[in-house]
Protein backbone atom coordinates (compact mmCIF):
# COMPACT_ATOMS: atom_id res chain seq x y z
CA UNK A 1 0.00 0.00 0.00
CA UNK A 2 2.85 2.44 0.87
CA UNK A 3 4.18 1.62 -2.49
CA UNK A 4 1.75 2.28 -4.40
CA UNK A 5 0.87 6.18 -2.72
CA UNK A 6 4.45 6.88 -2.89
CA UNK A 7 4.27 5.75 -6.75
CA UNK A 8 0.96 7.48 -7.03
CA UNK A 9 2.35 10.92 -5.20
CA UNK A 10 5.31 10.40 -7.56
CA UNK A 11 3.08 10.50 -10.93
CA UNK A 12 1.58 13.50 -9.60
CA UNK A 13 4.38 15.55 -8.96
CA UNK A 14 5.96 14.44 -12.09
CA UNK A 15 2.83 15.23 -13.87
CA UNK A 16 2.27 18.81 -12.33
CA UNK A 17 5.85 19.76 -13.03
CA UNK A 18 5.51 18.83 -16.58
CA UNK A 19 2.28 21.13 -17.21
CA UNK A 20 4.26 23.97 -15.07
CA UNK A 21 7.22 23.77 -17.89
CA UNK A 22 4.99 23.41 -20.76
CA UNK A 23 3.25 27.03 -20.45
CA UNK A 24 6.10 28.55 -21.22
CA UNK A 25 5.76 29.98 -24.53
CA UNK A 26 9.04 30.34 -26.69
CA UNK A 27 9.81 33.42 -28.40
CA UNK A 28 12.77 34.67 -30.99
CA UNK A 29 14.60 37.80 -31.25
CA UNK A 30 12.95 39.71 -33.99
CA UNK A 31 16.38 42.04 -34.43
CA UNK A 32 14.14 44.14 -36.82
CA UNK A 33 12.74 45.92 -33.98
CA UNK A 34 15.31 45.21 -31.38
CA UNK A 35 18.34 47.33 -30.09
CA UNK A 36 21.69 45.94 -28.47
CA UNK A 37 23.32 49.12 -27.63
CA UNK A 38 26.58 50.31 -25.40
CA UNK A 39 27.57 53.60 -24.19
CA UNK A 40 31.19 54.39 -22.78
CA UNK A 41 33.27 57.73 -21.52
CA UNK A 42 35.62 58.69 -24.03
CA UNK A 43 38.23 61.11 -23.05
CA UNK A 44 36.21 61.30 -19.77
CA UNK A 45 34.39 64.06 -21.30
CA UNK A 46 32.58 62.62 -24.41
CA UNK A 47 30.47 59.53 -24.52
CA UNK A 48 30.68 57.18 -27.21
CA UNK A 49 27.48 55.09 -28.20
CA UNK A 50 27.48 51.84 -30.33
CA UNK A 51 24.89 48.42 -30.89
CA UNK A 52 25.48 45.44 -32.60
CA UNK A 53 23.29 45.29 -36.03
CA UNK A 54 23.52 41.17 -36.14
CA UNK A 55 22.17 39.00 -33.55
CA UNK A 56 19.47 36.05 -32.80
CA UNK A 57 18.17 34.26 -29.76
CA UNK A 58 15.62 32.97 -28.14
CA UNK A 59 12.89 33.53 -24.82
CA UNK A 60 10.86 30.87 -22.94
CA UNK A 61 8.86 33.08 -20.91
CA UNK A 62 5.18 32.70 -18.88
CA UNK A 63 4.17 35.24 -16.98
CA UNK A 64 2.36 33.47 -14.62
CA UNK A 65 5.69 31.46 -13.35
CA UNK A 66 9.05 32.89 -13.75
CA UNK A 67 10.65 29.54 -12.74
CA UNK A 68 10.42 28.51 -16.56
CA UNK A 69 12.30 31.52 -18.17
CA UNK A 70 14.81 31.51 -19.96
CA UNK A 71 16.75 33.59 -22.50
CA UNK A 72 19.68 33.16 -24.54
CA UNK A 73 21.57 35.21 -27.49
CA UNK A 74 24.74 35.17 -29.69
CA UNK A 75 26.28 38.57 -31.03
CA UNK A 76 28.23 38.61 -33.89
CA UNK A 77 31.06 41.19 -32.81
CA UNK A 78 31.83 42.12 -37.00
CA UNK A 79 28.20 43.47 -36.93
CA UNK A 80 29.79 46.18 -34.16
CA UNK A 81 28.48 49.82 -35.58
CA UNK A 82 29.68 53.03 -34.14
CA UNK A 83 28.96 55.22 -36.48
CA UNK A 84 32.79 55.88 -37.77
CA UNK A 85 34.10 53.26 -39.85
CA UNK A 86 37.51 53.73 -38.37
CA UNK A 87 36.89 52.98 -34.88
CA UNK A 88 34.90 49.97 -35.18
CA UNK A 89 37.57 48.80 -36.81
CA UNK A 90 39.96 49.20 -34.22
CA UNK A 91 37.43 47.69 -32.07
CA UNK A 92 36.98 44.48 -34.17
CA UNK A 93 40.99 44.06 -33.66
CA UNK A 94 43.05 42.44 -30.89
CA UNK A 95 43.28 46.03 -28.69
CA UNK A 96 39.53 45.44 -28.32
CA UNK A 97 37.08 42.09 -29.04
CA UNK A 98 39.66 40.05 -31.19
CA UNK A 99 36.69 39.74 -33.87
CA UNK A 100 39.09 36.75 -35.56
CA UNK A 101 40.01 34.92 -32.37
CA UNK A 102 36.37 35.76 -30.87
CA UNK A 103 33.88 36.17 -33.08
CA UNK A 104 30.61 36.35 -30.70
CA UNK A 105 29.62 36.98 -27.63
CA UNK A 106 26.81 34.97 -26.11
CA UNK A 107 24.28 35.47 -23.24
CA UNK A 108 22.53 32.86 -21.36
CA UNK A 109 20.16 33.49 -18.69
CA UNK A 110 20.18 31.21 -15.10
CA UNK A 111 17.07 33.10 -13.51
CA UNK A 112 14.17 35.96 -13.66
CA UNK A 113 13.93 37.49 -10.19
CA UNK A 114 11.12 39.90 -9.29
CA UNK A 115 12.23 43.17 -7.80
CA UNK A 116 10.51 45.85 -6.60
CA UNK A 117 8.30 46.99 -9.62
CA UNK A 118 10.22 45.46 -12.00
CA UNK A 119 12.13 42.35 -12.56
CA UNK A 120 15.75 40.96 -12.88
CA UNK A 121 17.19 39.17 -15.29
CA UNK A 122 20.53 37.01 -14.35
CA UNK A 123 23.01 35.02 -16.20
CA UNK A 124 26.47 34.42 -18.07
CA UNK A 125 28.03 36.94 -20.20
CA UNK A 126 30.98 35.71 -22.23
CA UNK A 127 32.70 38.32 -23.98
CA UNK A 128 36.52 36.90 -25.66
CA UNK A 129 35.92 33.37 -23.91
CA UNK A 130 35.55 35.19 -20.08
CA UNK A 131 32.23 34.23 -18.53
CA UNK A 132 31.09 36.38 -15.96
CA UNK A 133 27.36 36.50 -14.13
CA UNK A 134 25.37 39.78 -14.48
CA UNK A 135 22.01 41.40 -13.20
CA UNK A 136 19.88 43.24 -15.88
CA UNK A 137 17.23 44.94 -14.14
CA UNK A 138 14.50 44.86 -16.55
CA UNK A 139 10.70 45.74 -17.50
CA UNK A 140 8.98 42.58 -19.22
CA UNK A 141 5.48 43.60 -21.28
CA UNK A 142 3.17 40.64 -22.38
CA UNK A 143 2.45 38.87 -24.36
CA UNK A 144 0.21 40.49 -26.35
CA UNK A 145 -1.48 39.75 -29.97
CA UNK A 146 1.15 41.01 -32.82
CA UNK A 147 -0.11 42.46 -36.31
CA UNK A 148 -0.08 39.07 -37.28
CA UNK A 149 -2.06 37.23 -34.94
CA UNK A 150 0.54 35.60 -32.93
CA UNK A 151 1.79 36.57 -29.20
CA UNK A 152 4.68 39.38 -28.42
CA UNK A 153 6.63 39.87 -25.54
CA UNK A 154 9.27 42.91 -25.00
CA UNK A 155 12.34 42.82 -22.64
CA UNK A 156 13.75 46.52 -22.30
CA UNK A 157 16.59 47.36 -19.63
CA UNK A 158 19.92 48.22 -18.62
CA UNK A 159 23.14 47.36 -16.85
CA UNK A 160 26.72 48.59 -16.54
CA UNK A 161 29.91 46.25 -16.56
CA UNK A 162 33.23 46.58 -16.31
CA UNK A 163 35.59 45.44 -20.09
CA UNK A 164 38.77 45.18 -18.18
CA UNK A 165 36.97 41.99 -16.10
CA UNK A 166 36.19 40.63 -20.24
CA UNK A 167 39.83 41.12 -21.07
CA UNK A 168 39.01 44.13 -23.13
CA UNK A 169 41.67 46.72 -22.21
CA UNK A 170 43.27 48.79 -24.18
CA UNK A 171 42.99 52.57 -23.48
CA UNK A 172 45.89 55.15 -23.23
CA UNK A 173 46.54 57.42 -20.32
CA UNK A 174 45.44 61.72 -20.74
CA UNK A 175 48.36 63.88 -19.65
CA UNK A 176 46.60 65.22 -17.06
CA UNK A 177 45.12 61.56 -15.92
CA UNK A 178 42.69 59.94 -16.52
CA UNK A 179 41.60 57.31 -19.60
CA UNK A 180 40.97 58.07 -23.10
CA UNK A 181 38.38 55.26 -22.93
CA UNK A 182 36.10 54.46 -19.84
CA UNK A 183 36.34 51.13 -18.26
CA UNK A 184 32.54 51.11 -17.23
CA UNK A 185 30.22 50.45 -20.08
CA UNK A 186 26.56 50.85 -19.89
CA UNK A 187 24.44 47.90 -21.77
CA UNK A 188 21.03 48.88 -23.31
CA UNK A 189 18.58 45.75 -24.36
CA UNK A 190 15.15 46.60 -25.95
CA UNK A 191 14.15 43.23 -26.83
CA UNK A 192 10.74 42.46 -29.42
CA UNK A 193 10.30 38.33 -29.84
CA UNK A 194 7.96 36.90 -31.52
CA UNK A 195 6.22 33.73 -31.03
CA UNK A 196 7.72 30.81 -32.49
Amino acid sequence: MKTLFKKGLLTVLALSFLVGTASAAEYAIDASHSTLGFAVKHLQVGTTRGVFADYSGTISFDPADYSTFKADATIQVSSIDTNNEKRDGHLKSGDFFEAETYPTITFASTRLEKSGEGDVIVGNLTIKGITKEISIPVSVVGPVEGMGGGMVVGIAGETTINRQDFGVSWSKTLDGGGLVVGDEVKLTIEIEAHAK
